[in-house]
């Protein structure tokens, strides 16, 4: 510690309040305290951590992660220990930074009260895997990821990644030589590293006594009397309390060392050439000089320090048994990657540079030279990508070998290292890269207008500064990559709770993490989790004490079923009031309210639901969640957006009047709504005009068209009931009430389809037992012309509009009828039964001797909704999943099944897509897969009009999925992610692939049924369509 010297410092108590209060009565009561007693570097450095802001920096071109700059480190040690002399938290930060507590990120100086040097915490590379190395799978998916750099930096452009953490340096090795503490590191008590950090570990804290700050041992000395004792530490705070004479000290000045590295002599140009040729140039000149000489010997330092790393490390290590043979070639390679390419590289340019400087007294030129070198600079893009990795690899060996961990500390010791630990090397390359455009901005600068490197120069700066944002692309990558590998081997999932978030696919990304608090705990106390957010999903976790584990608190939550809620006087991101108009409403979700704070609500929706109210630190930590959440969201459904809503109506049908169901026709030009009050028409390609009301009815839960009968059937008050098109008057409601046709009563409800190549209208009378089913023909309008109705008929109401084709009884509750070629499909509480319209015989669709469809037989409460026929295959869609049987009810595609990740109460099939259509969101899944392909939230979401009949042959064969079958597993509810209770991998669900595609759908034949898929969120009508900016 420093110990010459005495500056004031504030008081901190070192005995009982109340002697204290008996000696020194008469002080004043108003006092800064220190927030830790400010002499044990122990508790400031905890309080320091604790509250210093890491954020991403930039330096010379490069980002540096989670780090700060030397001007707020100094401010944070001032406040801690309430002092305003700046010198004094100064030499309090260097205590600290002596035990390597914190680092300058380029490792080569101390530090300084200075805005533009950066720092980063000292983290351990924790052993992120179960066994401590990675595995070999692993491995190699890095290596070759990296091996693919000099291919992409010849062929392609890097696009942005997350901030990367390559470590800065200077060309000088030197540390500053000011007075400093000493670098002695003592036992000192561990805390938990910073919340949120996967790369940190249990860091000791410095230990041991600032004297400066230590209490006076005088139990009567108090900060308004003058204490006896000449070494007290409070003395010049006293003298200066009492207007006395101070004695020499410690005086405040501006601190020089964030000035800058002071030059070397015999490095200046003027000192290298006569003093006659200095004179006859001018000022402007010297200058350039100058900085053309700078960017020479700098060149050569970068190349000595380079092959100091080859002559004192890679050589010995090659050659000594300190790192065992089996794995020394490929511990060499992982920790110093490609050095030899950039030795090579940077040797040709320093030879260049210096026997252009040997030939000419005065340089005239040096851009023809780099602009010769710079197009070979790849290899800083591959070293600086790998460095990461190298530097895991460096650490692990370091702390289980013994006997290199020995070889480093000995290496690092000797004179040639110049104070310089091995990572300060490591970082030079990126770092030298980094310095190159400031280097030849300062000649230019000082460059005439007519001289050649006034051209040239700036190619060569905008040439390295896309070398600098491959390193910053391909470093984020690559740190981006490991830290997930690393993440997903520290998740710890409750029982039976297993997710598999796909953290090692390729393109994952992690987006942001921080630490949230949840209140009301079982003893009424707050638990603090750490929530990380992915491309894809939401993961809350806690940390496990003195363990690299975290156990997951609550199942992450997929971003496309994420809802997110602040206060309402948190302004959340708004978006275009075109696109609010072309969307559902967002779901509405009852949230319990949060008192004071800065809360957000978490809401899963779907099947799994939950809400969860966790509070951010401050205002600034509440915006930054919800506005990279809303930003992922908005950015995942520009990249998934297969469908798109286009609203039809909006605010007309409100209140009690709303739309229960709706038709199109007239090749979706029009519309007909079904609501409480009657039938409704609407003309949709005049989306600015009213619906009108046609028809007076009541309660109208089902509508259809017959266009080629020129019929409307509805189902109002349990009635079907038919009406001519042409009897529908906007002027008139009651007018077409006179022409209808009541064809039954008592009725659940009716569809309309084609089977055995007739139009038929099946009428379903069900009860909780039984149902009966009636099948009718529409009546040709020619026929019905020709034949004039006969007595009978008139007495039965004039029913000339349907005639009956058959009629049958099933004896269960049917919930639904679809129309195969030459059956039909009722869905009923057993599953779905078949029925030959012919014959009359009922059979079951699934075989009952087919074991794998034992989990359907077995299941209660199972509800069938639809069928779809794909190529030769039916897709049998229920409410909890779907698979695939074959034409003889057995199961095929066994290996895929589909988990609805909501409780869908109706669908829709736009091939290659089925549309699972449940309250909050719309659930759209690729059929040959099974992947989620898009969500589509909203409130109060039902689907009125859909019509794809499992009649109609959906070919599979397309060119759009020979190439494109997509293998994405992920969870299922009933077992663990790799296996389900079936036996068989399941398909994904909410967790998809990063680089999972969407596909157009096949445009559908003219004898497929009517395209139109119409949607109601509460009061907005809207028409499902083909988004323009899906994928073709």
């Amino acid at each position: 510690m420093v110990e010459n010297g005495r500056v004031p410092r504030p008081h901190v108590p070192s005995m009982p309040p109340a002697v204290r209060d008996s000696m020194s009565s008469n002080r004043p009561q108003a006092r800064r305290t220190p927030i830790v007693y400010p002499a044990l570097l122990s508790k400031v450095a905890q309080a320091f951590k604790e509250r210093i802001t890491l954020a991403d920096r930039v330096k010379d071109g490069l980002t540096y992660k989670d780090a700060f700059d030397g001007r707020e480190a100094v401010d944070k040690i001032a406040y801690i220990i309430k002092t305003t002399d700046r010198n004094l938290a100064l030499l309090l930060g260097r205590a600290l930074d002596a035990q390597k507590f914190f680092h300058a990120v380029t490792y080569d100086h101390r530090l300084r009260d200075s805005v533009n040097d950066l720092y980063q915490f000292r983290t351990k590379m924790p052993s992120p895997f179960t066994s401590g190395e990675l595995v070999d799978q692993e491995i190699e998916s890095i290596r070759e990821s990296l091996a693919k750099l000099p291919a992409l930096l010849n062929g392609g452009k890097a696009k942005d990644s997350p901030p990367q953490s390559v470590e800065d340096g200077t060309e000088k090795g030197q540390g500053d030589s000011s007075p400093s503490p000493p670098d002695s590191v003592v036992t000192a008590p561990t805390i938990r590293p910073r919340q949120g950090s996967i790369s940190s570990d249990d860091i000791p804290l410095p230990s041991g006594v600032f004297t400066l700050l230590i209490d006076c041992y005088s139990p009567t000395c108090s900060r308004d009397r003058l204490c006896y004792s000449i070494a007290c530490p409070r003395r010049l705070e006293q003298q200066a309390r009492l207007n006395m004479k101070p004695q020499p000290g410690l005086k405040k000045q501006i601190s020089k060392e964030s000035l800058g590295d002071l030059v070397e002599p015999g490095t200046l140009w003027i000192h290298s050439v006569p003093q006659a040729i200095v004179d006859s140039v001018s000022d402007q000149e010297k200058k350039r000089q100058e900085a053309i000489n700078e960017v020479i010997y700098t060149e050569r330092d970068f190349v000595r320090d380079m092959e100091y790393l080859r002559e004192s490390w890679i050589k010995p290590l090659q050659e000594l048994g300190t790192i065992p043979e089996p794995r020394r070639t490929d511990f060499l390679e992982q920790v110093f990657w490609n050095l030899h390419d950039i030795i090579a590289v940077n040797t040709r340019l320093r030879d260049a540079l210096n026997k252009r400087q040997k030939s000419y007294a005065i340089v005239e030129q040096i851009g023809d030279i780099l602009l010769d070198a710079v197009p070979h600079f790849g290899p800083f893009v591959s070293y600086g990508a790998h460095q990461l990795y190298g530097k895991y690899e460096f650490e692990k060996e370091k702390s289980s070998n013994p006997a290199f961990a020995a070889f480093v500390e000995e290496v690092e010791r000797r004179p040639e290292s110049r104070k310089l630990e091995l990572n300060g090397y490591l970082t030079k390359p990126t770092t030298r890269l980094a310095r190159y455009p400031l280097l030849l901005e300062a000649v230019l600068k000082h460059t005439p207008e007519d001289s050649p490197d006034k051209k040239t120069l700036p190619k060569v700066v905008e040439m390295i500064r896309e070398f600098l944002k491959a390193v910053n692309a391909e470093t984020g990558k690559a740190e981006n990559r490991f830290n997930l590998l690393q993440l997903d081997q520290q998740l710890v999932f409750r029982p039976g709770e297993e997710v598999d978030l796909r953290l090692k696919e390729e393109g994952r990304e992690l987006v942001y993490k921080g630490a949230l608090k949840k209140r009301g705990g079982p003893q009424g106390d707050s638990a603090e989790l750490i929530v990380f957010l992915f491309d894809h999903a939401l993961l809350m976790v806690k940390q496990k004490t003195k363990t690299e584990q975290y156990k997951v608190y609550r199942r992450p939550i997929p971003l496309e079923l994420l809802l997110v809620s602040a206060p309402d006087e948190f302004p959340l991101q708004q978006r275009s009031n075109k696109q609010k108009k072309n969307m559902p409403h967002a779901p509405v979700i009852p949230v319990k309210e949060a008192k004071g704070g800065f809360s957000i609500t978490f809401v899963h929706l779907g099947r799994k639901y939950y809400q969860m109210t966790l509070w951010a630190s401050t205002y600034v930590s509440q915006r930054k969640w919800v506005e990279h959440i809303q930003k992922q969201q908005d950015m995942m459904r520009e990249r998934s957006s297969v469908f798109e809503t286009v609203t039809l109506s909006e605010g007309f049908f409100v209140g009690p009047n709303v739309v229960s169901c709706a038709a199109p026709f007239d090749q979706g030009r029009r519309a007909v709504y079904g609501t409480a009050d009657g039938i409704y028409l609407s003309d949709l390609w005049e989306p600015h005009r009213e619906p009108v009301k046609v028809l007076a009815l009541l309660d109208v839960t089902q509508v259809d068209v017959l266009e080629d009968y020129q019929l409307l059937i509805v189902l109002s008050e349990r009635q079907v009931i038919t009406f001519p098109l042409d009897a529908l008057d906007p002027s008139d409601p009651m007018a077409a009430i006179k022409r209808a046709k009541r064809i039954a009563s008592h009725a659940s409800f009716f569809k309309v389809g084609i089977c055995l190549g007739k139009t038929l209208v099946c009428v379903v009378k069900t009860s909780a037992l039984s149902s009966t089913i009636k099948a009718l023909e529409p009546i040709d309008t020619n026929t019905r012309g020709a034949r004039k109705p006969t007595f009978r008929l008139l007495l039965q109401g004039g029913n000339d509009t349907l005639k009956l084709f058959k009629e049958f009884y099933i004896p269960v509750q049917s919930s639904s009828i679809h129309f195969l070629k030459t059956r039909l499909c009722v869905g009923c509480t057993n599953g779905f039964e078949i029925v030959d319209l012919e014959s009359l015989d009922t059979q079951g669709l699934i075989d009952p001797s087919d074991q794998s469809l034992e989990f359907v037989r077995k299941r209660e409460g199972l509800k069938p909704i639809s069928i779809y026929r794909i190529d030769n295959e039916f897709l049998l869609c229920y409410d909890e999943f779907a698979f695939y049987v074959n034409k003889n009810g057995c199961r095929s595609r066994k290996d895929f099944m589909i988990f609805w990740e909501g409780c869908p109460t109706g669908f829709a099939l736009y091939y290659p897509y089925v549309l699972a259509f449940e309250p909050t969101f719309v659930e759209i899944r690729h059929v040959e897969t099974g992947s989620m392909s898009q969500i589509i939230q909203g409130n109060n979401l039902r689907c009125l009009f859909s019509d794809t009949p499992p009649s109609t042959t959906n070919s599979a064969s397309n060119k759009y999925y020979n190439q494109h079958q997509q293998q994405a597993y992920a969870y299922n509810q009933y077992a663990s992610p790799s296996v389900n209770g079936y036996g068989r991998t399941s398909l994904q669900n909410g967790y998809s692939s990063p680089q999972s595609q969407a596909y157009p759908p096949a445009p559908r034949g003219p004898s497929t049924g009517r395209d139109e898929i119409l949607m109601v969120s509460d009061d907005r009508i809207m028409r499902l369509q083909v988004s323009p900016r899906a994928p073709q």
